[in-house]
């Protein structure tokens, strides 16, 4: 193992709790913001468990599950969160947590089907069940909020265009991944596309950055 596998996560997740702390204490809370201190705080928690698994070589199923749970409930949230700052209203949106307890439910019942193939210092590979399934849960909400966020835009108000540039700017972070997974899905490259989680969560902090700018001038309240 290279005594700097895991490296890159842990930087990430002190930053991660950097910029936390700040926006609990300078941003004003309402829904969006709230959410965006959950999503961050998630970031930093998946950081963390890399760190571990690949720094201090905790390499168990265990480990790897709950890191899968962590990231999970990313997609959704961040669903809820566009959804909220967009003020589309929908009784089933809620729905969109249901794939998440979905896999955190199954995979709890074959937990040791979780590996950790390899590490790097940039990324981590897992090897788990039902990856192409998963793949699809994790990356169409992505989809789904940056196509919502792009249309906005285009039809949007100067005054709070800054808001949806500042948002679509950090889906740009967590998109490019996503097309990169299906491109090397469809040259058959799986040992990368197995990586695609890690990636996108390296990716995701400058969603991170973006997010924090753009709590730091929502002021809309609850």
């Amino acid at each position: 193992m290279n005594n700097l596998d895991g490296i890159l996560s842990l930087l990430i997740a002190c930053i991660e709790i950097v910029l936390l702390i700040n926006l609990l204490i300078f941003t004003e809370k309402n829904k969006e913001n709230n959410l965006i201190y959950i999503i961050i705080t998630l970031l930093a928690v998946y950081q963390l468990f890399e760190f571990l698994m690949c720094s201090l070589g905790m390499k168990s199923s265990a480990m790897a599950y709950l890191a899968f749970i962590d990231i999970s409930f990313l997609p959704p949230l961040n669903f809820i969160f566009v959804f909220s700052f967009l003020k589309i209203e929908s009784s089933l949106k809620n729905l969109i947590f249901l794939p998440a307890l979905f896999f955190v439910v199954y995979y709890s019942f074959i937990i040791e089907k979780f590996l950790v193939v390899k590490c790097t210092v940039l990324y981590a590979t897992y090897s788990y069940p039902l990856g192409t399934l998963y793949g699809l849960f994790y990356y169409l909400p992505l989809f789904v909020t940056f196509a919502l966020l792009y249309r906005k835009l285009r039809s949007e108000e100067v005054q709070t265009g800054n808001l949806l540039k500042i948002l679509i700017t950090g889906h740009y972070f967590i998109i490019i991944p996503v097309v990169a997974s299906f491109i090397l899905f469809l040259l058959n490259l799986p040992g990368l596309v197995n990586s695609i989680e890690s990636i996108l969560c390296k990716f995701a902090f400058g969603y991170a950055i973006s997010s924090s700018f753009f709590a730091l001038n929502n002021k809309s309240k609850l």
